[in-house]
Parts: C-alpha cells; sequence; structure tokens
C-alpha cells in the first residue's frame, strides 16, 4: 500500500505539458503547476492572442502571469527522485515512426489518441481530458489519429473547411462559400459525407448482391460438372455392365461351341485309332499265305463304318462368328447414331455456359486474326450468272457460265456458298465491288430456289448487304439500317458455340457495323451474293487471305 501511495504522489508531481516529473515547478493563477520552461514556451506561441490559458482548465488570464518557483513542490520532486524510482509513468506509449504523435508534448512525445478537427491538433490520454471533463470542449470533434489535419484547412483563408460545395465538386471554408463559391450548390460536409455514405452502401449493396448471384452462377456451373461426370461415370458403368454381359455371352457360347468341337475331335481321335487298327490287320491279311483264313477274314474286315462328317460343325462355327461380329457393328452404329443426336440437342447446354463464361470478343486486328481461316467457294452451288475464279472470287457474269445442272446450284439468285462448314471461333475477309454486294453466313440446308432462297431472306442464313449508299443487314425477311463507316472490305468474325457472328469495317482500326447474337443449330457456310446494273460495271466479291495490313 506505502508503494501504491508514492505512485499517486509521483503522478501527481508530473508536468501535463511534458508528462515528466516537475522542473523547476511553478503554479499559475488557476492552481495547475507546469514545468517553468514548458508553460513559458507554451504561452509563447500565444503571445499574438494576447490572452494566457491553462493548458488543462483552459482559463484565460490578461496580462501574463508573473511566474515564480514553487520550492514546496521543487522539495517535494526532490524527496521524490530520492526514492529511485522512474520519472515517468511505465505505462506511457511513446510514439514511434509510424505514428502520429500528440502535439502537446515536449520532448519526447506520446502516441496520439485522438485528433481534433477544431483544435487540428493531436493529443495523447493526458492532453486529451480537457475536451473530455471541459464544458468548453463539448462541440469539438474528435476523430483517430490523423497527419494530414492540416488539409482540412483552406489555404486561402486559413479557416476550417467545414463546407462541400457540389457544384465544384470541393471542400472549402464558410468564407469560400461567401467569395468565388458564391451561388454555388453548398452543402456541409457532414451532410455530403452523409449521402455519399449512403450511395457507398447502395453500391455495396449492389456488388454484394453480384457476388451472390456471381457465386450462385460458379456453384450452379460446379453442380453442373458435378452432373456430367456422374452421368458419364454412369453412362460407362453402364455400358461396360452391358458390354460385360455380352461378352459372358459370347464366352458362354464360345465354351460351348469349344466343347462340341472338343467331343466330336475326341470321336474323330477314337476312329482314326479303329482305322489304324483295321488298317494293320487289313495289311496282315494282304501278306497271309493261307487262302483260307484270308477268305474268311476278309469279310468281316473289308467292311468300314461310316466315318464322322466335321465340316457341319465347322460351317456352323464360322457362322455364329460372324453373325456375333455382325451385331456388335450394328450396336455401335446405333450407339454413336443416338450419342450424335443427344450431342447436337445438348449444344443448347453449352452455348448457355458460354454465354456465363464469354471468352471475349477480339478488339484489335491483330487479335481478329489469330482466328483467321482459309475458305473457298463451291461452284456446285453458284447461280448460273456467277463466275467462280480460282475458287476465291465471285463475279456477275450475264453469260450464263454454270449452266450444268447440279442438285445445290443456287438457281434462283446470283449467290454462291463456301464448300467448309464453320464452328468453333472463325475469321475471314470480303473485298467487294459493284453497286451491290451481299456477305452472308448460312446453313448448308438453305433452299437453293425460289424467293426464299436468298440471302437474308429465310432463318437460315445472316446477311450484310453492302452498297455505295451505306450497310443494311437481312435475317429472316427483316432489314435493319446500318450506320458505319463505308469500307471496300468487310471482315466477319464467328464464334459459333457463343452464337455470336459480326460484321466489321476491316482496316488497321476495327469498326464494329452490326452483330449477331443467337443460338446456331448447324455449322455456318460462308456465302457471297451480287446484283448487277447496266449503268455500273464489274460486280465482284473476292475472299482475301486475312493479314496485317503492312504485309
Amino acid at each position: 500500500m506505502a508503494q501504491r501511495g508514492i505512485q499517486l504522489d509521483q503522478e501527481k508531481l508530473c508536468c501535463s505539458i511534458c508528462l515528466d516529473l516537475l522542473r523547476d515547478p511553478v503554479s499559475i493563477p488557476c492552481g495547475h503547476s507546469y514545468c517553468m520552461k514548458c508553460i513559458n514556451s507554451y504561452w509563447d506561441e500565444e503571445d499574438e492572442r494576447e490572452n494566457y490559458s491553462c493548458p488543462q482548465c483552459r482559463q484565460t488570464f490578461s496580462p501574463r502571469p508573473v511566474l515564480v518557483k514553487n520550492t514546496m513542490l521543487a522539495d517535494l520532486v526532490e524527496e521524490l527522485k530520492k526514492t529511485g524510482l522512474q520519472a515517468a509513468p511505465a505505462d506511457h506509449c511513446y510514439a514511434g515512426p509510424g505514428d502520429v504523435a500528440c502535439d502537446f508534448c515536449t520532448g519526447r512525445k506520446l502516441k496520439a489518441l485522438k485528433s481534433c478537427l477544431q483544435c487540428l491538433v493531436s493529443y495523447c490520454e493526458q492532453h486529451l481530458q480537457p475536451h473530455y471533463e471541459s464544458p468548453a470542449f463539448k462541440q469539438h470533434k474528435l476523430v483517430d489519429p490523423s497527419k494530414k489535419l492540416q488539409e482540412n484547412i483552406c489555404s486561402l483563408h486559413n479557416e476550417v473547411m467545414k463546407i462541400f460545395c457540389r457544384t465544384d465538386q470541393q471542400c472549402i471554408c464558410y468564407l469560400c462559400s461567401m467569395d468565388e463559391h458564391k451561388g454555388h450548390n453548398t452543402v456541409s460536409a457532414a451532410a455530403e459525407i452523409a449521402e455519399k455514405q449512403r450511395e457507398l452502401e447502395a453500391s455495396r449493396e449492389k456488388i454484394q448482391q453480384k457476388i451472390q448471384k456471381t457465386e450462385k452462377d460458379v456453384k450452379e456451373l460446379q453442380q453442373e460438372v458435378e452432373g456430367i461426370n456422374r452421368s458419364a461415370d454412369k453412362a460407362v458403368e453402364d455400358s461396360e455392365k452391358i458390354f460385360t454381359d455380352v461378352k459372358q455371352q459370347i464366352r458362354s457360347k464360345q465354351k460351348t461351341e469349344v466343347s462340341r468341337v472338343e467331343e466330336l475331335q475326341e470321336k474323330l481321335q477314337q476312329e482314326i485309332t479303329e482305322l489304324r487298327r483295321k488298317n494293320d490287320e487289313l495289311e496282315k491279311l494282304t501278306k497271309s499265305d493261307d487262302h483260307t483264313q484270308f477268305l474268311q477274314n476278309y469279310t468281316s474286315l473289308s467292311r468300314l463304318s461310316e466315318a464322322t462328317d466335321s465340316s457341319s460343325v465347322k460351317n456352323h462355327s464360322q457362322r455364329y462368328t460372324e453373325d456375333v461380329t455382325a451385331a456388335v457393328s450394328e450396336l455401335r452404329d446405333k450407339l454413336q447414331d443416338i450419342l450424335s443426336e443427344e450431342w447436337t440437342k445438348n449444344s443448347l447446354m453449352e452455348t448457355e455456359v458460354n454465354v456465363l463464361l464469354p471468352q471475349g470478343e477480339p478488339k484489335t486486328r491483330a487479335e481478329f486474326l489469330k482466328y483467321s481461316c482459309k475458305i473457298t467457294l463451291d461452284p456446285t452451288t453458284a447461280n448460273k450468272d456467277v463466275n467462280v475464279n480460282d475458287r476465291i472470287q465471285a463475279e456477275y457474269s450475264a453469260k450464263n457460265v454454270s449452266n450444268i445442272p447440279h442438285p445445290d446450284r443456287f438457281t434462283s439468285w446470283s449467290q454462291v456458298l463456301c464448300k467448309e462448314s464453320l464452328t468453333g471461333r472463325c475469321y475471314w475477309e470480303v473485298e467487294w465491288g459493284g453497286p451491290e454486294v451481299f456477305i452472308a453466313a448460312a446453313y448448308k440446308s438453305i433452299s437453293r430456289s425460289g424467293p426464299e432462297s436468298a440471302f437474308g431472306h429465310n432463318n437460315k442464313s445472316w446477311a450484310l448487304q453492302c452498297s455505295n449508299n451505306g450497310y443494311e443487314f437481312r435475317h429472316n425477311n427483316i432489314r435493319t439500317s446500318i450506320s458505319g463507316p463505308w469500307s471496300s472490305k468487310v471482315g466477319v468474325y464467328l464464334d459459333h458455340s457463343a452464337g455470336i457472328l459480326s460484321f466489321y469495317s476491316a482496316s488497321e482500326t476495327m469498326t464494329l457495323l452490326h452483330r449477331v447474337q443467337t443460338t446456331f443449330t448447324q455449322p455456318l457456310c460462308p456465302g457471297l451474293g451480287m446484283y448487277y446494273a447496266n449503268w455500273y460495271g464489274k460486280t465482284f466479291a473476292k475472299i482475301c487471305e486475312a493479314s496485317n495490313m503492312e504485309d
């Protein structure tokens, strides 16, 4: 208990400015005591105000009090030092390089506990007490320690910036609001913070909802993967079981047939043994000189038992093997047909997954060229008025260049399909000239005759009409006008599984003309179509080898 009493005396004899034991203690008119040097330094900073205050209770004095050493306190401090106790309490925490230091501490500074936005000063626990105890500081705003308090001061008027200008989106002081920001939409900084916090909360709520939705999508995709794996494992297991049963049946039949053949083989071996025995007896008989014995034995020895015919067994075994092979082959073909049909049906599911996890459409020409594909025109599909050169250029001609009938030939419109059927991600370019050219992609099942066979006049083709007056997109006999930079070269990008078909004005800067987002149920064939006008010269469309412009 005595030790505790000494400790209390030690704390009472500490200067509240330097937090060390009093040195040359002085008492000021309000009764609080300080080191002479500490209080003089504190009041030196207040000289401009002509009022001097107590750092603890904030009582003011005018004029500046005359300081006289308090000899009684000085004696008590000396007695306390003789006890050998440390001058500073052990539980104080000093400020380090990264900490906010107390602005009131002199000498070695303590860590600040709070910063005051009104005083623009940071306080340690000891120096913060007046803000909790004195009514004069009741309206002061305390925040976590900050090194940036001066940023709250207006550089023009040296006042605290408590106002927010919404017009200029910046913090200002009250003098700014009456000067260069006069007439602007202003609110208190606290009100703006509250509103911004509400907006941030709404944004966080949206982000959290998006996170939840995305996590749900990921979970559903994971469940889809697990379902696919389970389904595949079960299909393999069932298939193995089915084919194990078939193998067992084949092996069982094999065992039966082998047993039958081995039984016949054993019987034939017995016949061979008997025949060899008779052959030996007959050989002996031929060498016999006894005519009577010869004639008596001839009759019994010359008669041979009828041999077993093994050919029927052999033919049966071969026929059985052929029948099993044929049955398995037929089963394999049927299974392949069923699997192909099911995988085609499931293509919609794959498209949905691609929509959930898009691969991203290329942006630059270099990125498009990564998907460049080689395509060639199929002359057997060309209309009689379309001349195909080198399988890459289609040109309108009125000479009926393709008169040979063919079931794949277009008969009603001047157009031609490519030979290749495209899936996956592909890119190709077409250079064109003439009054009107159609750059298209279509299913091979598109009709070859009648009005509905024209590119874009049915639900089996998508066509970009290019003319000197601009562009127009056609699908299922619906026309859509398109605005975009005119170009004699058009790039076509296909992402079959994602259901994307895009047309671009092809140059170093790729400009999107039109994008289709749908579900493709069949592979797509590039196509070219053209319209001829007597007043215009050559009408053509040419498949270009896509490469860098400088190549």
